[in-house]
């Protein structure tokens, strides 16, 4: 059954909400063929933006190619190559005829082959023969230039969970491969890439401590959407799709305990639906609350085992609204023994991708619901 309170996959179509600006910013962007970086922590819509704004530019008659790279289990050289490789030609061709040609005149030279066998038995669109080299790397990475010249139509690469690519021991080689790619400015038929990623220190380390991609790649920060908009959907939801009554200040509690975070919105109203028979009570999303934090908690309890007990006083000292934690008199009553230690323990936070900090050095814990979670399950904080 349709329903407006998706969780489960990508949101796009009607009900996307907010964000008509970032739209309208990437869709300009990638339309004069500059670069984009996303970074933002998984599940704010990051991959509901991309498809989107590609849906608009082809309602407009933009015409392009966009291979999906899925970069979440990069691991290796080997494993972002060939997960690239086969992105561009699936993009590309679609018949083992039309595969082989492009790796034979294209990839010529490196030690990626089209192999039958392979293709018959297992769908594998591109091997390698040997490990592969830079010379490798750079054929590659060339490959969607490559193709939008072939074809006469601009590609536009997406590379989800881009920060993968420094699991690779190489992995700021290709960076900087692609920095001299970007650099070359071809027209009219070149490869604009979306870098995205979720892990958002992995990110900002390679945007904006190495500034990989400097003045090439323009960065899109997501706003929250507009809590107002947020209610009217989760209230017009419930009443078009059910006859359900939801109240608007129980939505906008919800939206106050998620940050705006549509994804936990959405899979909070989806569990009330599931409650409640003509309206919803504050008790019914009380329980559908505990089912969500029930779901989640495993992580949540592996995410605080995993903490020091100094990185987990300096978690709870940004519960309690601490923003200067070298200060004398937070180092003492925290225990953080001393200024260099907290420099420690704030990187090694950023590691874990617990916190992230703003343009004024501002603590933000990334995930609403653990924030939630941790200051009143785990340390009790009476609020």
């Amino acid at each position: 059954m349709e329903t407006p309170f998706v969780y489960d996959k990508y949101i796009t179509g009607k009900y996307f909400l907010g964000r008509k600006k970032e739209c309208s910013v990437m869709a300009n962007l990638l339309a004069a063929r500059e670069h984009v970086s996303l970074y933002e922590p998984p599940k704010t819509g990051k991959m509901s933006l991309i498809r989107q704004t590609l849906i608009n530019m082809r309602s407009n008659g933009v015409q392009f190619v966009a291979p999906f790279v899925d970069m979440l289990s990069v691991r290796t050289l080997s494993d972002f190559l060939l997960a690239f490789g086969t992105s561009v030609l699936k993009a590309s061709a679609s018949t083992p005829e039309e595969f082989s040609r492009i790796v034979k005149n294209h990839l010529a030279d490196t030690h990626f082959v089209f192999d039958h066998m392979r293709y018959s038995m297992d769908e594998e669109l591109v091997s390698l023969n040997w490990a592969p080299d830079l010379n490798d790397v750079e054929k590659m990475m060339r490959l969607p230039v490559e193709m939008a010249k072939e074809k006469k139509v601009p590609y536009i690469v997406i590379l989800n969970e881009f920060h993968n690519i420094l699991n690779a021991a190489e992995g700021e080689k290709v960076l900087k491969i692609l920095e001299a790619q970007f650099a070359l400015r071809e027209e009219p038929y070149t490869a604009t890439f979306v870098m995205s990623g979720g892990m958002v220190n992995a990110m900002k380390y390679i945007f904006e401590e190495k500034r990989f991609f400097y003045r090439q790649a323009n960065h899109i920060a997501l706003s929250n959407v507009d809590e107002r908009e947020i209610v009217e959907h989760v209230v017009k939801g419930f009443l078009n799709m059910t006859g359900k009554s939801f109240d608007r200040n129980l939505a906008m509690g919800a939206c106050e305990l998620f940050r705006s975070n549509l994804w936990y919105v959405n899979h909070l109203a989806a569990i009330c639906d599931a409650l409640s028979r003509g309206f919803v009570t504050e008790a019914m999303m009380t329980e559908a609350l505990n089912s969500m934090i029930s779901v989640h908690e495993p992580r949540f309890i592996s995410i605080v085992n995993d903490l020091t007990d100094h990185q987990l006083s300096l978690l709870r000292a940004v519960l309690d609204g601490v923003v200067k934690f070298s200060a004398s008199d937070v180092i003492e009553k925290y225990h953080l023994n001393s200024s260099a230690n907290v420099r420690r323990v704030k990187d090694a936070l950023k590691k874990k991708e617990v916190l992230t900090f703003n343009e004024k050095d501002e603590p933000v814990i990334l995930d609403p619901l653990f924030e939630y979670w941790v200051s009143t399950f785990y340390f009790k904080i009476k609020r």
